[in-house]
């Protein structure tokens, strides 16, 4: 039976730690909202699709994590980058396609990657990242690390065979896995209840003898807590999980999106459910931390930002040189 959960406490988190998930989710927000502007300035080479609204996810997912630990992404992977670690000035140069950039400016925004902080890296492919977490799972397991993978991916991947395949997999082999589906509402212009055929995608979970959890997106306590028990049962041989996230995305499925196959969902969400609003009332009110704490946050990472698109902007190309380098690994 799929188990659906929706605004339940955190109670794990202490100050330092309700600090760090407030940081992540506005450095994401912050992050996404000048890349939109940035791109519309024509200075961005290739294609952009950003995470802005999302937030409580990847960040209710990662802050379990640590070094043990592998993310496989999408092409929406900014925030999962983020909120496993992922500097943030190599990002931003990242996406400008310069040679300080996380993959040396050679990948750009679906691919920025870091294997040092367990970042598999986005990925243009749908579907994509589940078979690849598969593979760290079983590492992780074959080695005794007690590390798990994480696999994010969209509503529209949670119909390609290599993620139901990898489901699979992972309940056969018994994987320390964890599956996310973002269920964004849209695979593209594609509305998830026109493509997808059961009503909820965590319902597929019973199919494969794992636990499926459907959780509010917008709720970043109910996917903490989520998370977290599916986190820890994989750590203790407790096999997979499937959960399934549910929000609305901010922007376009790309920059440059009409959105004409959406209504006023949008400015619904950002009025009454965005999960920064949510969480910052929500800790305020209780006294768990003022707003002068999270002002404070707002400022630095402000400060971040500006200080990441100057240094993009300022960094150097990469050189034909470079076309050679990074092709093969030596181990």
């Amino acid at each position: 039976m799929t188990e659906t959960v929706s605004a339940k406490p955190a109670g794990d988190l202490d100050e330092a730690g309700l600090l760090a998930a407030y940081r992540t989710m506005r450095t994401i927000r912050a992050f996404e909202d000048r890349v939109h502007q940035e791109f519309a300035k024509g200075d961005i080479p290739g294609f952009v699709h950003l995470y802005a609204g999302e937030e409580a996810s990847a960040t209710g997912v990662c802050q379990h994590l640590d070094d043990r630990d592998s993310i496989a992404s999408t092409h929406r992977g900014h925030g999962h980058c983020i909120a496993k670690g992922v500097d943030v000035r190599e990002m931003m140069a990242e996406i400008y396609g310069r040679r300080t950039g996380s993959c040396r400016g050679k990948g750009g925004s679906m691919h920025i990657a870091d294997l040092s902080k367990g970042m598999l890296g986005a990925n243009g492919i749908v579907g994509g990242g589940p078979p690849l977490i598969c593979g760290t799972a079983l590492a992780a397991k074959q080695q005794g690390t007690g590390g798990v993978g994480v696999a994010f991916f969209g509503d529209g991947a949670s119909n390609q065979g290599t993620t139901l395949e990898a489901l699979n997999l992972a309940s056969v082999w018994n994987l320390p896995a964890i599956f996310v589906a973002e269920n964004n509402g849209y695979a593209e212009a594609t509305a998830a209840t026109w493509s997808v055929a059961a009503d909820n995608i965590a319902d597929r979970a019973a199919g494969f003898g794992m636990p499926g959890v459907i959780v509010d997106g917008f709720d970043f306590f109910a996917v903490h807590e989520v998370a977290g028990e599916a986190i820890e049962r994989a750590r203790n041989g407790g096999g997979p999980t499937l959960i399934e996230v549910k929000f609305t995305r901010y922007y376009g499925h790309f920059e440059g999106d009409q959105q004409a196959y959406r209504g006023d969902e949008v400015a619904r969400a950002l009025e009454q459910q965005d999960c920064l609003k949510a969480f910052r009332d929500r800790v305020t009110s209780s006294g768990a931390l003022t707003g002068d704490q999270l002002d404070e946050i707002d400022r630095e990472v402000a400060a971040l930002i500006d200080e990441s698109v100057e240094a993009a902007l300022a960094a150097p190309l990469p050189t034909r040189e470079d076309l050679e380098t990074d092709v093969y690994i030596s181990y």
